[in-house]
């Protein structure tokens, strides 16, 4: 018999997250008696981790089968996961949540709601967070140039805890893109969105793998694919230094008839020289930035292998 409940799913990517499970399961689970006209399903999505994440979802799911497991054959990164566990949600709203337990579970309550009322996507953007100053500092920076310069009106704080409609999952695994923020792209899909703000807690279980590499990556994936900034700052430091050049030019020309001032010959040419080939190896970083992922996305390797499905 077709059940008449609404389904939701939650998305949990897993990355080194042994400590974490045995009490993030337990919480998810809880939401079956604040949510009683739903359904739930738990897509847990093992993203490479090498140490028991794995065989503790196993054992876990010997128990409750609403929960589904893809093990992916290495790790592709936090947003190849989340893009893996979407392809498999079923729920007519899904949820993304990290396997940390930094963001509440419980939230997912009030996020129902806001798409009880309509609202396609549904954001937990963080007012705060309960992390060190260089975090802060880091995300703060990240979160302002999105805004300033890719995503106009993007939340000052960021999001990755989020409810989407299944509408939007399905254009999302339409669109296939490779290294890109799902974040990002989901805010740029432009569809009725609304935001609940938290504050962001301390991790108390096991140590982050969200290293500064990886920070990094994401920085330059989000400006690739969602601004045109690099290439306009390309562009004008060009005009700039073409402008300079120029009236250098005119200078020298203009003491070497008249004699007024001694120019120096070794040390400015040096200089200038250091200088502008400088500015010519960061635009063709950035040039090579760009044609990276034009190769990467015309090769059509996918975005993640999955190894097994367990539902």
């Amino acid at each position: 018999m077709t059940s008449s409940k609404e389904k939701f799913s939650i998305v949990i990517p897993v990355y080194y997250n042994e400590l974490n499970i045995p009490n993030t399961i337990p919480r998810l689970q809880n939401l079956q008696d604040l949510l009683p006209h739903f359904e739930l399903e738990f897509i847990f999505v093992d993203d490479g981790s090498r140490d028991k994440s794995f065989e503790l979802l196993l054992e876990h799911k010997k128990n409750d089968s609403r929960i589904k497991i893809i093990k992916l054959s290495k790790n592709f990164g936090s947003m190849s996961a989340i893009q893996a566990g979407l392809s498999l949600a079923s729920g007519d709203c899904i949820g993304i949540i990290a396997a940390d337990l930094q963001d509440p579970p419980e939230l997912f309550v009030e996020m129902i709601g806001k798409w009880k009322q309509g609202k396609k996507i549904v954001m937990a953007t963080r007012s705060d967070r309960e992390e060190s100053f260089s975090q802060k500092m880091f995300s703060n920076s990240y979160y302002y140039l999105m805004e300033k310069f890719a995503l106009k009106d993007y939340p000052s704080g960021g999001f990755d805890f989020v409810l989407l409609d299944k509408q939007i999952v399905e254009e999302l695994n339409q669109i296939q893109e490779k290294n890109t923020n799902i974040m990002s792209l989901i805010f740029w899909l432009g569809h009725e969105r609304d935001s609940i703000p938290y504050v962001r807690q301390e991790r108390k279980f096991g140590k982050s793998r969200w290293t500064l590499s990886k920070k990094i990556k994401l920085f330059i994936d989000s400006f690739v694919s969602f601004s045109y900034a690099p290439i306009r700052f390309m562009s004008l430091i060009g005009v700039l230094t073409a402008l300079l050049s120029f009236l250098y030019g005119i200078f020298v020309i203009t003491n070497a008839l008249i004699g007024t001032i001694e120019l120096q010959g070794w040390s400015s040419l040096i200089a200038i020289t250091t200088f502008l080939l400088g500015i010519i190896m960061v635009m063709l970083g950035i040039i090579g930035e760009y044609l990276w992922r034009i190769l990467d996305e015309s090769r059509k390797r996918p975005a993640y292998i999955i190894d097994k499905i367990f539902e």
